[in-house]
């Protein structure tokens, strides 16, 4: 490096990446520094520089000074030794800069020779001081993983039925005739610890309430009208519990009932279709659901305005990951026992690093935040604007126990008149008009009870005109031909 290229790293000013020190005499000071910029991602120390960027040198005494203090400060006052590159730049004369890298450690964490363990914060450097933080620096060199967790739940916890089945669909296997059995081929699984308690991922796919052991590990929903966040004025709203297919499922559902429906030439009693392919959000849900931090206490967020769907998860990208190398499908497993089942069909999971690149295929208006700073991931989908589309119904959904508030921005399609006498043919128009309206809501465009409305829907079910798909919540009507 010359002087000119050394000045234009100067002007920078000094950040998580870049210190200037005018000079060092203590060997666990700079033990200190080094061993933040290992256990971050690496940086430049540049000795002979002010704080001020001015470029005041070094002597040739100086220098030598140094190159001993750097040599005892990477190996014997950093755990583990470090490797450490220095290059003398010439700034005058017989002044010198020594530009000192350290690289971004691969034996995370690293101690300085008291046994701290520090980060870097900006330009400056912390003490770690939290478990979570310990946890995620091994995490980020493999050596740990946060579904491997211990949790406080026993094997009582376990939804057995739904165990049950997957040992059948998926291994050929009856479920166990004793606990001891049990706890053996769920520790054997990596779903249970060496002391016979859930780990993160035993309770989070076969749990039977996961949220009632873990209640941050849920996705919370908002439609709110417009493109700004209210604080007290929304749409629709859900919190979404339990094991991750339902989980996935009912998320699922609350994007699809809260999108334009395109009738695209199909007929008056065909089902609209979605204004973004629900294959979309498959893709953006699973991603959210198996590769967040699960370090971080917090809930996923799906919000749905008039010009954007927002998936905030937490955590921001593991390690070397970027947007650019998601969206080229490169990925990087921070939950390698959520991945393994979820791939054996817990989920619509098609493969690492591929389902970025399979929801930016079907609809390439998708971009994608990496906030590092607030240690957030967003996926935002791009609405476009569709003229003759039904607009979804803008309620809860069926036995969601969860009414939706009023606005008086609001306006539904599906409650303009309706020309046909009979109430049950009244039913079938607006079902074909919004396949997931809840039974409420239809009670209050007819302007009759819910169980009059109930009792309508089970004539037609009778009639062999109407049937339901899927569960009372998250499921959705369907008309017969």
């Amino acid at each position: 490096m010359n002087v000119s290229e050394l000045q234009a790293q100067i002007s920078l000013g000094e950040d998580s990446r870049r210190q200037f020190k005018r000079d060092v005499t203590n060997v666990d000071s700079l033990a200190a520094e080094m061993a933040a910029f290992a256990n971050s991602e690496g940086g430049t120390i540049y000795l002979g520089v002010a704080d001020d960027g001015s470029l005041a040198g070094l002597s040739r005494s100086d220098v030598k000074r140094l190159n001993q203090l750097i040599g005892n400060a990477a190996s014997q006052h950093v755990r583990s030794p470090l490797t450490v590159q220095t290059e003398n730049i010439g700034v005058g004369e017989e002044r010198v800069i020594i530009m000192l890298t350290i690289p971004k450690g691969q034996d995370k964490p690293y101690f300085d020779r008291n046994g701290v363990i520090w980060l870097k914060s900006g330009a400056d450097k912390r003490r770690v001081n939290s478990k979570e933080e310990l946890r995620r620096l091994f995490q980020s060199v493999d050596q740990f993983h946060a579904d491997e967790l211990p949790t406080k739940a026993g094997i009582d916890k376990l939804d057995k039925l739904r165990f049950r089945d997957f040992l059948r669909n998926v291994y050929k296997q009856d479920f166990p005739d004793s606990p001891d059995k049990l706890t053996r081929l769920l520790q054997n699984m990596d779903l249970a610890t060496e002391n016979g308690m859930l780990n993160l991922a035993g309770v989070l796919l076969f749990a039977e309430r996961p949220e009632w052991i873990k209640p941050q590990f849920i996705i919370k929903a908002i439609r709110y009208p417009g493109n700004e966040i209210h604080s007290t004025e929304y749409l629709d709203t859900e919190d979404f519990t339990g094991p991750f297919r339902k989980i996935f499922e009912d998320a699922l559902a609350f994007v699809m009932r809260n999108l334009h429906k395109i009738q695209a030439g199909r007929g008056v009693n065909a089902p609209g279709i979605p204004e973004i392919p629900p294959s979309v959000f498959e893709e953006l849900l699973v991603n959210a659901l198996i590769h967040r931090d699960y370090l971080v206490s917090a809930t996923i967020r799906l919000f749905i305005f008039d010009n954007r769907i927002e998936i905030i998860s937490p955590g921001h990208l593991p390690d070397n990951l970027t947007v650019e190398k998601i969206r080229n499908g490169i990925s990087n497993i921070r939950n390698p026992i959520l991945v393994s089942y979820v791939a054996k069909g817990i989920l619509p999971y098609k493969g690492l690093g591929s389902g970025i690149k399979r929801a930016l295929e079907d609809w390439p208006d998708i971009s994608f935040t990496d906030d590092r700073e607030s240690c957030l991931f967003t996926a935002t989908v791009h609405r476009k604007e569709v003229k003759g589309s039904e607009k979804p119904a803008e309620v809860a959904d069926e036995g969601s126990g969860k009414s939706s508030q009023k606005s008086s921005q609001k306006s539904s399609p599906i409650s303009s008149p309706i020309s046909s006498p009979k109430t049950e043919n009244r039913i079938i128009e607006l079902i074909n008009r919004d396949a997931f309206v809840s039974t409420v809501h239809l009670g209050e465009i007819l302007n009759i009870s819910k169980r009059a409305v109930l009792k309508q829907i089970q004539k037609l079910k009778e009639q062999g005109r109407l049937k339901r798909v899927g569960p009372a919540k998250g499921g959705h009507w369907e008309v017969i031909e």
